[in-house]
């Protein structure tokens, strides 16, 4: 049995009060909210904070505000967020990705803003203390060697959160507050090509809340890619927001995929190829061609990483297809185990 450290702990009632803590206890200090990740890291010593800042009781991180957008507390459960009939109608992509994190038991705990900020992975990271110390630990903790890729300078541990790429292809932004202020930054900047300092948050920093701006005219949807139909992580994932004239032509798109890197991100020229096109089946096989091009999955996870690569193309195809119109819903199902 695998025993939690030793920590402190806190719990504010207020946003005000949780960064004044944070600010106060420094470094050694971290936020906790559902802790379906923090919880499990700790066990394995991958964290170790002398004090937990505990969210549960903010009520200003659970608030759903409508306006222009939409804008969602960082606090909400995945549970709560797939509930809501504004994000299932208005952001189908996010709402399709939010119901394929985990399994219901832990889209009951899990949070928003803690999906977001989901440390990375890697076969050689998320092991026990002892199975890590028998190697001689890893670079992302402990050790100094990468065991993915010897040669790296860099930590390539994977970014496996489902809720950043549709959050990315919607063009949201997330509201970052300390007790020397707060600021506003696009998910898209939200992430650093690094596996180790995968966050521009830093530790003294409260994301939240998530903010989406105006869905109208705008088609979405998420693919996931994972060996089993529920609880495991992304292995890929790809998200796709489409604005369509009346007439079926492409007026803007973004394409975002997960999973294949240390960081979700924006292939910028998928988007741009597709604008002002029709979503042929040429073009979306191109479109398909040029976003694959950019995956780069590394052996530090589940199935194969070439064939994880060569099928970017066809999941960029599903969803594109999706977009235009087509019936999905058989080849969802073979995938995702999921009516959704």
């Amino acid at each position: 049995m695998m025993r939690m450290p030793w920590f402190g702990w806190q719990s504010p009632a207020t946003i005000a009060e949780a960064a004044k803590i944070l600010a106060g206890e420094g470094p050694q200090a971290m936020l906790i909210a559902g802790g379906t990740d923090l919880v499990p890291n700790m066990k394995r010593r991958h964290q170790t904070p002398a004090t937990l800042v505990s969210l549960r009781r903010v009520a200003e991180l659970r608030k759903i505000a409508n306006g222009a957008g939409l804008t969602l507390g960082a606090g909400l459960t995945l549970t709560e967020i797939v509930d809501s009939a504004a994000v299932r109608e208005k952001y189908r992509g996010f709402w399709q990705a939010a119901a394929q994190v985990a399994s219901p038991h832990l889209r009951n705990m899990g949070t928003l803003g803690g999906n977001l900020c989901l440390d990375t992975r890697c076969t050689y990271y998320n092991q026990s203390l002892e199975w890590r110390k028998a190697i001689d630990y890893c670079l992302k903790k402990d050790g100094e060697t990468c065991w993915v890729a010897t040669a790296s300078k860099r930590c390539v541990a994977v970014s496996s959160t489902d809720s950043a790429p549709a959050l990315i292809s919607l063009g949201a932004k997330v509201k970052l507050v300390s007790a020397q202020g707060e600021r506003e930054v696009a998910v898209a900047d939200l992430y650093k090509n690094d596996g180790i300092d995968y966050l521009v948050r830093k530790p003294e920093e409260i994301l939240t809340e998530v903010v989406l701006p105006d869905a109208q005219g705008w088609r979405s949807t998420y693919w996931k890619l994972r060996r089993r139909g529920s609880f495991d992580f992304p292995v890929l994932g790809v998200a796709a927001a489409v604005k369509l004239a009346a007439d079926g032509t492409v007026e803007q798109a973004r394409l975002a995929l997960g999973a294949v890197a240390s960081r979700p991100f924006l292939v910028d020229k998928g988007g741009e190829f597709l604008k002002g096109r029709k979503l042929t089946d040429e073009a979306i096989a191109e479109a398909g061609a040029i976003v694959a091009s950019r995956a780069k999955p590394m052996d530090n996870t589940d199935l194969d990483l070439y064939w994880r690569k060569d099928v970017v193309g066809s999941f960029v195809g599903h969803a594109l297809r999706e977009i235009r119109g087509d019936d999905m819903r058989a080849m969802r199902m073979r995938i995702a185990r999921q009516a959704l």
